[in-house]
């Protein structure tokens, strides 16, 4: 019990650090000694001592003998700064708790260099938590990817656009800023050459400050590239933007020339582990029904935010959330759990973790 007591302590410092510490994990650090606490740490930012070394120097000669409570896993290699299961050996803990197991390979391992020092380890004490803090992080290091989360503006009917493409605005403005301070949040914000040729969207952060101070990158997926048009939004602006293509054209010179990045990979998964390697951990999908349907149908998003509006658009040939085949029994469609809802003036804020049915 008291293990998860010190550990939710833990937990809430490493909150201090949520959108500072890119492209580290958030952590935090407790140290125990004789029923009381005696250090307590975060980690501030990259280059920045970890937790554990933060707690450890708040503890002084307190840390011999005691316990340390830490949302992740300690380090166990250099990388800017020196391994924390050093520093924790040199300090004389006798016991280290943590919650999530550091999945980068690099600096992993950290709980068996304890247990072979002679230091008890207890691990993965309420390990959910802690992996929810740390979320893109864990999953772009466990599965190559980013964390994806597909964003809509829709009408009743479930319709993205008219048949004539015309979108502006099915939401109204409160769900609009709510959705810039959702692309603040995020590393990436990409949509498909469909949007980029029928909006010509600045895929900028307006009336939202930016977590961690650091604009997302915008990003659009191709099969070709396409014709680099006058006025283009995406040319513009001191923010990096960037182009998937599948396949090479006339117009890839065009677009480097306008200073935006050209990557040529052959489909969906190779741009998103592109993106992770670049440390684009977590993307907001802002496209249309195709790439909504491609990214359904391949069971990569993650999680779904939908902005409801009031309205009905109707029409076969209007722009639906799901362009693609859909499924053919209610039974094998993706639902969303841990729902949220939430008023946004008139709009619904419709939010949840998307699951796929087995099989």
């Amino acid at each position: 019990m008291n293990d998860e007591i010190y550990m939710r302590q833990a937990l809430f410092l490493a909150a201090n650090g949520v959108g500072r510490t890119h492209p580290n994990p958030t952590v935090g650090a407790v140290i125990v000694s004789g029923g009381e606490v005696a250090g307590e740490g975060w980690h501030h930012g990259p280059g920045k001592p970890h937790a554990e070394v933060e707690a450890i120097t708040m503890a002084g000669n307190r840390a011999a003998g005691s316990t340390l409570y830490v949302t992740l896993e300690p380090c166990s290699a250099r990388g800017r700064t020196p391994p924390c299961t050093e520093a924790i050996s040199r300090a004389g803990i006798t016991r280290v708790v943590y919650a999530s197991t550091d999945p980068n390979p690099k600096m992993s391992g950290g709980g068996a260099w304890l247990q072979g020092h002679g230091i008890k380890v207890t691990a993965n004490v309420l390990e959910a938590e802690a992996d929810e803090l740390n979320r893109p992080f864990l999953y772009a290091n466990r599965l190559g990817r980013p964390y994806v989360i597909a964003k809509a503006a829709m009408s009743l009917d479930g319709k993205l656009a008219t048949r004539r493409m015309d979108s502006k605005w099915i939401s109204g403005e409160i769900s609009r800023k709510h959705a810039h301070a959702l692309r603040a949040e995020c590393d990436a914000i990409l949509i498909g050459s469909g949007t980029l040729n029928a909006d010509n969207p600045s895929l900028t952060v307006r009336d939202a400050p930016l977590v961690g101070g650091r604009a997302p990158l915008r990003v659009v997926f191709a099969s070709r590239a396409p014709v680099l048009r006058p006025g283009c939004h995406l040319a513009e602006g001191p923010e990096r933007a960037r182009l998937y293509v599948c396949h090479d054209n006339q117009h890839v010179d065009d677009w480097v020339k306008a200073g935006v990045d050209v990557v040529k990979v052959d489909g969906i998964p190779l741009m998103l582990r592109h993106l992770a390697v670049d440390h684009r951990w977590q993307i907001l999908l802002e496209g249309g029904g195709g790439l909504h349907a491609a990214f359904l149908e391949a069971r990569i998003t993650n999680e779904m935010v939908l902005y409801q509006a009031p309205i009905l658009i109707g029409g076969g040939d209007a722009v639906g959330l799901w362009q693609g085949a859909g499924v053919d029994r209610v039974e094998d469609a993706p639902r969303l759990v841990d729902v949220q809802r939430k008023m946004l003036g008139e709009d619904q804020m419709i939010r949840g973790r998307v699951v796929y049915p087995e099989g």
